[in-house]
């Protein structure tokens, strides 16, 4: 398997956010990402997919849509959609309506920022989703960087400090957000991918006479990435490229990574049965035994749960092996001891038992 790092959730002048889809393709290339997903609010702008290239190394670039309803009282509910190629904002003030348009067109539909908190001091609302009765959306955004910010910066104090230094503000997905990912894994009758979302606008603000650039696209596409297992690298045409990277965020083949304290690259969780090896996002038979293993780029702590509990732990090893024939979802949580904190660094994808 090939492994692609992919930075999503992103905005262009087009919407809320401060560069063009080419200064993007730029911070891409010098943060060393291979695909991005960008999401301007409740616009498809069309004719911008496509490659970017310096020196031998190549991008790729997928448009797709933040999707919400502006008029509603209180705005939430919002929608990354990838992978479509007609406008969908005319259905956002319906969301399920919204999601299965989305499936019809062969998109793949992440819900943003699923709970977040407000930030007053500086007039900004929470964003999270309104209506959990839908249904058929591909997974939700496990972790959000700017909705993080939200979280850790309640205080002027701690959001000055996260806007001028920001490398040392992630500390991982809230509990709440976790929580709420193992509850919908319970209760689903299909797979709820997750994905890692830099939630990117490069916005620059005015503070009497300083100028501060908070979160500028470089900075945000080396930290909080999604990594996807494909069959291959890029290959340079455009409509297999596209598929591939579409198909692999629908199955699941990825994880969730906080590349700044170190690079995430290599990591694998996977499951050996008499049938196979089967890699996250991947359904297994548990009736004839299941070798579960997560492997790790150093050594670090890593914790494998099942139905979101903690079945085996390690607080300084490179690989967790677990042999069980329960069925179960099976996934992997990794920590990494960066900046005088013990912060997230890896969330796998679940394998399903059954």
């Amino acid at each position: 398997m090939e492994e692609l790092i992919v930075a999503l959730h992103m905005h262009t002048s087009y919407s809320d956010g401060r560069g063009l889809h080419k200064d993007l393709a730029q911070a891409g290339l010098e943060a060393g990402v291979d695909v991005l997903l960008v999401s301007d609010h409740n616009v498809l702008v069309q004719g911008l997919d496509g490659y970017h290239q310096k020196g031998k190394q190549r991008l790729l670039m997928l448009v797709g849509e933040e999707l919400h309803d502006p008029t509603l009282p209180e705005e939430g509910s919002h929608l990354l959609v990838f992978g479509h190629n007609q406008e969908l904002s005319r259905f956002s003030s319906e969301p399920q309506k919204l999601i299965d348009r989305a499936n019809a067109s062969g998109a793949v539909s992440f819900i943003a920022h699923p709970i977040e908190d407000a930030l007053p001091m500086f007039g900004e609302g929470e964003f999270g989703w309104r209506d959990w009765t839908v249904k058929g959306y591909t997974g939700i955004e496990l972790w959000n960087q700017m909705s993080e910010f939200k979280t850790r910066s309640q205080s002027f104090p701690k959001a000055a400090f996260h806007a001028l230094a920001p490398k040392f503000m992630n500390q991982g997905p809230t509990k709440e957000t976790l929580q709420l990912w193992d509850e919908l894994l319970a209760s689903s009758r299909q797979p709820v991918v997750a994905v890692a979302g830099v939630d990117a606008h490069e916005l620059v603000k005015q503070y009497g006479p300083v100028k501060v650039m908070l979160y500028p696209y470089a900075f945000q596409f080396r930290s909080l990435n999604t990594h996807i297992l494909t069959s291959s690298k890029l290959t340079g045409e455009f409509n297999t490229d596209r598929n591939m990277v579409i198909n692999a965020l629908r199955s699941g083949h990825a994880f969730c990574a906080y590349d700044l304290p170190h690079p995430t690259r290599g990591f694998r969780f996977t499951c050996n049965t008499n049938d196979g090896t089967f890699i996250m996002g991947d359904q297994v038979r548990a009736d004839a035994g299941l070798t579960l293993q997560a492997r790790l780029p150093l050594r670090t702590h890593v914790r494998l749960l099942k139905d979101g509990a903690v079945v085996k732990e390690h607080s300084d090893r490179e690989v967790l092996t677990y042999l069980t024939k329960d069925p179960g979802v099976y996934r992997v949580e990794v920590y990494i001891d960066h900046l005088n904190r013990h912060r997230g660094w890896i969330f796998s994808n679940p394998i399903y038992a059954v």
